[in-house]
C-alpha cells in the first residue's frame, strides 16, 4: 500500500527591504504612480521594472493621485496600507 506524500506549497517570496523607514515624496494630482513592491528598484520608492526577475505577486502598486500632497511611502515593503507607510518598519 503506498501513501502519497504531500508537498508543501512554496513560500511566497518576501520583498527586499529597500529602507527601514518611509520615503518622503511630493505626489501631484492626476499623476499615475507605480510604487515598488519588490524592493529591488533603483528608483525607490517607485518601480523601475526590476520585479520582472522576481516571482509572481511582487508587482508594483499602481495608483493615480487625487490631490497634491507630501506623502510618506513605505520603504520596508511590508505596510498594510501600501503604498503608504504605517510604521511596520519599526517592528522589523
Amino acid at each position: 500500500m503506498s501513501t502519497s506524500a504531500s508537498t508543501p506549497a512554496p513560500a511566497a517570496e518576501e520583498p527586499v527591504i529597500a529602507q527601514r523607514g518611509p520615503y518622503k515624496v511630493q505626489l501631484l494630482a492626476g499623476y499615475r504612480y507605480a510604487w515598488c513592491a519588490c524592493g529591488m528598484s533603483k528608483w525607490q520608492p517607485f518601480c523601475d521594472g526590476s520585479h520582472t526577475g522576481s516571482k509572481a505577486g511582487l508587482k508594483p502598486k499602481v495608483f493615480t493621485q487625487d490631490k497634491d500632497q507630501v506623502a510618506f511611502l513605505c520603504g520596508c515593503k511590508r505596510s498594510a496600507k501600501f503604498p503608504f507607510c504605517d510604521g511596520t518598519h519599526n517592528k522589523l
